[in-house]
């Protein structure tokens, strides 16, 4: 047989004696018969064809457990199967859905060795963690592999494909493509550099991954970059549940373990809160930009080295006492305190073009975004303290601004208003922005004068969105916990709520929305936790009395 580069020679027995002699143990223990169809077409891919059917004529001399059938693809069985292309392998059609297109050979020769294998276990393999993944899926996937027969990296992303396929046949269909083979069907997926994986036509990931995180790539349809594994108990005990796993809840975590303290972060959504969708964030020390999702996977990797992070959790109680007991969707902890670090989300205005042209225009924040407008015409929106503060703050950076308020009069306080006057911002009273105007980015805004009734346009160059925050406070305001007048969640220099035991940190707290100081906040709140703890401040002091 001809000698693949990376694959097999024929001159001493296919793989040499000693490697034959141990698959042909292997084979011998497999309980299961693996037929294998080859179909193909004189005259198309004729090298190819042949060299599939070398590659599996060998492994039939391992075993006769491998049986294969030879098709044309004018077999009635090749319109069945919906194959099309020549050559293509298809595996244990009566039980799966995995068919290669080309032929198995160098590198991929490794990938298909495991494949008999596992085929004829008839068992995925896969862990523990990998198959609760699986398990989610609740809609059919139809997975594409790119490969190349000289990538060294495709064999496993191609195994994690097939034991996906093997683990959840009423799900999970494969095809294994060489790009070699098949160069217009990669040319249609853009697919030159391999190994890359598509799911239902979406690129759910490129390069080689972890087993368990190309099973969450399938089930989200998307690339993952991090895998939590899920942790199992009805009851844990620990020192300090954190709730919220943004920037706050991971720092409070780092340096509550680095602390002594014994912890575990519960956030019921996506890690990174707001960072997570943020398009770019801007001079974070130690970057001078950076993609939102790439600085929260840092975050996350650098967390996941201390702390055990509970995702996908929800905290439906926080009963007070001695210890605290933290109710979640999942389980109950037993902890000796508790920080709420739920975060705040911006308020939207729910216009048309608003969601499209975020981080294209428009924006949120003037601290993180103002620097990029210098120069430009703004929209602000808002009539409040925010609204007020960042007006001046994008005029001080030499931006050009306008304010649009929906009333007569600033809700401001009234020193930020008169400087408004003072440094000849342009106001638009008793104005309502209607529409943000945009292909790729911000060109113009729809406003509608509620007390006249006109509507105009003006040309701008962004929008600055800064009409308040919602706190994310129900769980404090079911568990019993003070709010200031604005919402946010009441504590004293220590972090410390009305209630003993239960901290907070970060956005929830009101104040500036920077992902340093929520960071330096949780900190401080870890910090307090731990000295709590350990000195309890409450001891000799009256019931329910903070120092």
């Amino acid at each position: 047989m001809a000698n693949h580069e990376g694959g097999f020679s024929g001159d001493e027995g296919f793989l040499g004696a000693e490697l034959e002699n141990q698959l042909k143990r292997v084979f011998s223990g497999l309980p299961h018969s693996i037929p294998i169809f080859l179909f193909s077409r004189k005259g198309d891919n004729d090298v190819l064809s042949q060299a599939a059917r070398e590659v599996i004529k060998a492994f039939q001399q391992l075993s006769p457990k491998v049986e294969l059938q030879e098709l044309s693809l004018d077999h009635p069985r090749a319109k069945e199967w919906q194959v099309v292309s020549s050559p293509t392998l298809v595996f244990s059609p009566e039980l799966y859905s995995i068919r290669y297109l080309g032929a198995p050979y160098g590198e991929e020769g490794r990938a298909f060795l495991g494949m008999l294998i596992l085929l004829g276990l008839r068992a995925s393999t896969l862990n523990e963690q990998s198959v609760k993944i699986l398990k989610k899926i609740d809609s059919p996937r139809k997975v594409r592999v790119f490969v190349s027969p000289t990538c060294p990296y495709c064999p496993d992303q191609t195994l994690n494909a097939v034991k996906a396929a093997i683990e959840r046949p009423d799900m999970v269909s494969v095809e294994i493509i060489d790009i070699q083979a098949n160069p217009d069907l990669a040319s249609q997926y853009s697919a030159f550099s391999v190994p890359q994986v598509f799911a239902n036509d979406v690129l759910i990931a490129q390069g080689v991954q972890p087993e368990e995180l190309f099973m969450a790539s399938l089930e989200k349809m998307e690339p993952q970059t991090l895998f939590i594994p899920d942790i199992e108990g009805d009851t844990i005990e620990t020192d300090l549940v954190i709730v919220g796993g943004g920037p706050a809840g991971l720092a409070a975590g780092i340096y509550a373990v680095r602390s002594g303290l014994k912890t575990a972060v519960v956030e019921r959504g996506p890690l990174g809160g707001q960072v997570a969708t943020t398009p770019i964030v801007e001079n974070y020390p130690g970057f001078t930009r950076v993609p939102g999702k790439t600085l929260v996977d840092i975050m996350v990797s650098h967390a996941l080295e201390y702390v055990q992070i509970f995702q996908g959790e929800e905290v439906l109680e926080i009963v007070p006492g001695e210890p605290v007991e933290v109710k979640t969707s999942r389980r109950r902890f037993l902890t000796r305190a508790v920080m709420l670090a739920t975060g705040a989300t911006y308020r939207h205005l729910g216009v048309p073009g608003e969601s499209r042209l975020s981080g294209r225009g428009v924006s949120y924040c003037a601290t993180c975004d103002g620097s990029l407008f210098k120069g430009k015409r703004v929209v602000v929106v808002g009539g409040g303290n925010t609204a007020v503060t960042e007006a001046l703050y994008l005029h001080n950076i030499g931006v050009d601004v306008t304010l649009v308020h929906r009333r007569d009069a600033f809700r401001a306080q009234e020193h930020l208003a008169r400087n408004i006057e003072a440094n000849q911002i342009r106001v638009l009273w008793n104005t309502e922005v209607k529409e943000i105007v945009g292909r790729e980015r911000v060109t113009e805004v729809v406003l509608y004068n509620n007390v006249t009734g006109e509507t105009s346009r003006i040309e701008t160059d962004g929008v600055f969105v800064a009409i308040g925050y919602n706190p994310t406070v129900d769980l404090a305001k079911k568990t019993g916990i003070e709010l200031t007048p604005e919402g946010f969640i009441q504590h004293d220099s220590h972090h410390r709520t009305n209630i003993r035991g239960i901290y907070s940190a970060g956005d929830v707290e009101g104040g500036y929305k920077q992902i340093v100081t929520a960071i330096g906040q949780a900190t401080e709140a870890a910090l307090s936790v731990h000295e709590d703890l350990n000195n309890p401040y409450w001891q000799g002091a009256a019931a329910g009395q903070q120092p």
